[in-house]
């Protein structure tokens, strides 16, 4: 199945959608899904889809989901399957994802399901529009009720052939903040005729550093970016505003919630003794996505079964930010990394970067771990009751 997923992966890869119109993607996958023999689909949020996969008897249900959509990033790489999209790309590895899924669906079909249910979901909008909450929203959660969810993420850090996994709390609660900041424009000669938001904004930004060195805990992980500056019309004249966009992202929620009061003293306390105004707009993002630690044994079993011993790490947390989270929230949930990385072929970039690329031997690696996680999940649950799923021998979620 191997070169049907590098296919697919590269026919996605060429023709990359961004969130909610991902419309050529849901036609193919719905096609593919179609000729698999599955009968039970519907559209949710514009362009996602759902897949049920019955078993013989009743039983438990497990979604599998993927993301489908790309970034609003101009691809670099020269490859024959380089994206045909000026300043679209596929560079976090939702191509592969969607590919993956589709392999994972090829496999459970070939092998009937006992009992239980599996649910396939292709998600739209990934990248910063919550398209997860849109398909929780329209009952992608019901009927049947899902009693645990399970999503991978490609992961360029990690070599090929191994997958790693991270109790709890395992990504970042992802926030993001507009601010501007008004001066008094005026000519670059005369600088005491004005207000210069530029100097004004060049402050508040080193201060802003200062939160997380020298006014949280340590202990406590907060990451504040700032990764948008905009301002000024030329070099003889003092810029009215400046406009800043930026992101924070913390572990705990008693950070999520001291950050943005300590970011706005900061750029009050700036702008009152420089004489400016300024508009500050917080906004809470993707919650952290949270992993089940009883459902992780199951995974270190098929880990075990089809890479060998010793090839599933557990990891520290991620401070990146992911929408699977909005499904952990409301159903048990594992989240686990699949290693992608290879320096012979060039695949070692990080995500969102220009020539992002993926070692594509870690497609069937990927599809087989997701089947054959649903197959287990759905044996050691039979009849078991939502809250009381079983990870492993002994082990269940109260």
């Amino acid at each position: 199945m191997k070169n049907d997923l590098i296919h697919w992966r590269r026919d996605f890869h060429q023709n990359p959608e961004l969130g909610f119109k991902e419309v050529r993607t849901s036609k193919i996958i719905r096609k593919e899904l179609m000729d698999m023999g599955i009968k039970e689909i519907r559209i949710l949020a514009k362009t996602g889809i759902e897949a049920l996969i019955r078993g013989k008897r009743e039983g438990s249900t497990i979604m599998l989901r993927a993301d489908m959509d790309a970034l609003p990033i101009q691809d670099q790489k020269n490859k024959a399957y380089s994206s045909k999209v000026d300043n679209i790309a596929h560079l976090c590895g939702h191509d592969a994802h969607t590919a993956i899924l589709l392999g994972a669906a090829r496999l459970l079909m070939d092998k009937p399901l006992e009992a239980g249910n599996v649910k396939l979901v292709f998600q739209p909008a990934e990248e910063g529009l919550a398209g997860a909450k849109s398909m929780i929203e329209e009952g992608v959660l019901k009927n049947p009720e899902v009693d645990a969810v399970a999503a991978l993420h490609v992961q360029p850090s990690l070599p090929t052939g191994y997958i790693s996994v991270c109790p709890n709390d395992c990504t970042a609660n992802s926030d993001r903040f507009d601010l501007v900041i008004t001066g008094n424009g005026g000519h670059a000669g005369h600088p005491h005729k004005s207000v210069d938001s530029i100097t004004v904004a060049s402050q508040i930004i080193s201060s802003l550093q200062q939160i997380v060195s020298r006014q949280t805990d340590p202990l406590k992980p907060v990451v504040l970016t700032i990764g948008k500056i905009n301002g000024g019309f030329a070099r003889n004249v003092i810029a009215p505003f400046v406009s800043i966009e930026g992101t924070v992202r913390t572990l705990s929620e008693e950070m999520r919630k001291v950050v943005p009061k300590k970011l706005e003293q900061i750029v009050k306390g700036h702008c009152e003794s420089f004489g400016s105004s300024y508009q500050f707009t917080y906004i809470e993002g993707y919650p952290s996505v949270k992993t089940d630690s009883a459902l992780i044994p199951l995974l270190m079993n098929s880990s075990s079964s089809i890479l060998g011993e010793g090839k599933c790490k557990l990891e520290k947390p991620s401070m990146g930010g992911e929408d699977f989270a909005y499904y952990t929230e409301q159903v048990p949930g594992i989240y686990f990394r699949l290693g992608t990385r290879s320096e012979e072929k060039g695949c070692i970039y990080p995500h969102h970067h220009p020539m992002f690329d993926i070692d594509e031997e870690a497609l069937p690696i990927g599809a087989a771990l997701m089947a054959d996680y649903a197959l287990n999940f759905l044996k050691e649950n039979k009849g078991q009751e939502q809250g009381h799923i079983m990870g492993g021998k002994n082990e269940k979620i109260h």
